[in-house]
């Protein structure tokens, strides 16, 4: 993760987002600071009841841009990016895990479990470290966090 000016560039942003988030009634549900090939991306991930539309986008975009050029909490130039995080959404971070207790996720591993990689089952509980599945013969499974390759919410079929 790159520093911005006076520490960590995400949390920089979050501190600056999420009061602006809230006002427009949304929330920041991740921002990501990433380089991909020579260019630098800030991708600001929001999410509200009932969903994000791309005018929720646009208006926290719009709202968020003035307020980054003044802080310059990010020394290079980098590309804005405000998104919802669309179906099947990244599990990354605590609260998420939270929110999304009793519902389907997918959890796939670094290295294959009894040779399966792939996993899907309802989120019982995570601990900050373990994540317990209910799978759908009913058994439940314990996996390390730092032993997957990612964690999605599964409502693709929704």
């Amino acid at each position: 993760m790159a520093k911005g000016k006076g520490g960590n560039t995400v949390a920089a942003v979050w501190e600056i987002a999420e009061p602006i988030a809230k006002e427009l009634g949304l929330e920041i549900w991740d921002i990501r600071f990433v380089k991909e090939g020579t260019d630098w991306f800030l991708r600001i991930i929001i999410d509200k009841d009932g969903g994000v539309g791309i005018t929720d986008c646009e208006n926290m975009s719009r709202a968020i841009d003035k307020p980054l050029d003044e802080a310059d909490p990010i020394e290079q130039s980098y590309c804005l990016e405000v998104s919802s995080p669309g179906l099947e959404r990244d599990l990354t971070r605590e609260t998420h895990f939270e929110a999304c207790k009793g519902k389907k996720i997918k959890v796939k591993m670094i290295r294959a479990v009894e040779g399966v990689r792939e996993f899907s089952g309802i989120l019982e509980d995570f601990d900050g470290k373990l994540i317990t599945l209910r799978l759908e013969d009913g058994n439940a499974m314990c996996f390390e966090k730092k032993e997957t390759s990612y964690i999605k919410l599964d409502d693709f079929d929704i």
